[in-house]
């Protein structure tokens, strides 16, 4: 899991029983929050695993060569491998702590110190990077349904430089120059020390939990506005393109908000009610962040995979649509329909390999 809270336990602390975090560690089950760490990030791997490896092709099927076709796909995976190496991160700590029974490091174990710090880092900086990734594939999305190119570079540029950044500068401030992050006794001491590692884990959360949704709203009417407009109507084929498009964005944003909404209510929990700390409540949220953060990439397996619909039903997808317009066969592709009576203009590849 990626939490400023629980990577304040890799500083020293000072054995000082009045201590919230000596508190909050008295009343942690720390064998069971590290076994559910441990099956939850194994399911992760698995599941990246799954979405980095090419499917197999059915019959009569050929994996497509126009590169609007694969570029929605080329995002996933490198999604799927950042969520592969975060969940990876938190297989070998949960391991480890497992093994040595111990999460909080004692006031002069520098060793636990120091692997605890890196393995935060490792943790945070590919969590990061599957969040600024959730967001531009959204963003290429859009630009695809608007018929401009995708920005790979600037996307590869930005999703692994600006975790970097963040990551590096939260933690830095956090750990360095003694890792005693514990020994704070003022308020304003916790806002320059601690605060600004909250900011960088949690600003790229809240900002894809705002962007995407609006982006994704406005993809589906843009869809909705290039399926009907060619034929001048709208009939149960176009809406049930349409319809399933949004479903599938839905999905999308419901599967970061179930993983990281927790996330957001523990940071705002900490900095409201920190001298009125309910430990069990948080203890709670920790168990549900240990489960559903490694769980992305099993989820984002499922709702980015390529939705096929059954052309037997005769519901066809955005791609087929734009067959259908291009067929020297038909006049238009509803049967019994007039001719279109505005100009057709091309469809766009919507992300192929993620859409229906």
């Amino acid at each position: 899991m990626s939490d400023p809270t629980i990577q304040t336990f890799c500083c020293h602390h000072t054995e000082n029983k009045e201590d919230l975090a000596i508190k909050i560690m008295s009343e942690f089950n720390t064998e069971s929050y590290n076994s559910v760490c441990l099956v939850s990030s194994t399911i992760g791997i698995l599941g990246s695993i799954y979405q980095i490896f090419p499917r197999p092709l059915r019959k009569n099927q050929t994996r497509p060569l126009n590169c609007s076709s694969v570029r929605g796909r080329r995002i996933i995976i490198w999604l799927a491998i950042a969520d592969l190496l975060a969940a990876l991160g938190v297989l070998v700590r949960s391991s480890l702590w497992l093994q040595y029974k111990n999460i909080m490091p004692m006031p002069n174990d520098d060793v636990s110190v120091l692997f605890c710090s890196i393995i935060s880092a490792w943790t945070q900086y590919f969590y990061t990077a599957t969040w600024f990734w959730t967001l531009f594939y959204a963003i290429d999305t859009w630009r695809s349904i608007r018929g401009y190119d995708s920005q790979s570079a600037l996307y590869h540029s930005l999703a692994w430089g600006l975790p970097a950044a963040t990551t590096s500068i939260g933690l830095s401030i956090l750990y360095l120059p003694n890792a005693k992050c514990h020994h704070i006794t003022s308020v304003s001491s916790a806002l320059l020390k601690i605060l600004p590692n909250y900011c960088a884990t949690y600003l790229p959360i809240a900002i894809v939990m705002v962007a995407n949704p609006i982006i994704y709203i406005m993809a589906s009417r843009k869809i909705e506005m290039t399926v009907a407009l060619p034929l001048a109507q709208f009939t149960s084929k176009e809406r049930h393109v349409v319809d399933t498009l949004r479903l599938k964005f839905f999905l999308i944003n419901a599967v970061f908000y179930i993983c990281w909404l927790p996330n957001l209510i523990n940071g705002i929990l900490v900095w409201t009610m920190w001298f009125n700390m309910p430990v069990t409540f948080i203890i709670v949220i920790w168990y549900i962040m240990a489960l559903l953060n490694p769980m992305q990439a099993l989820l984002n397996a499922l709702v980015y995979r390529k939705w096929n619909t059954n052309e037997r039903r005769s519901k066809p997808s955005v791609p087929s649509f734009q067959k259908f317009f291009q067929s020297n066969d038909e006049q238009s592709p509803l049967l019994g329909s007039e001719p279109p009576r505005l100009p057709l203009s091309p469809i766009p590849a919507i992300n192929n390999y993620a859409t229906l």
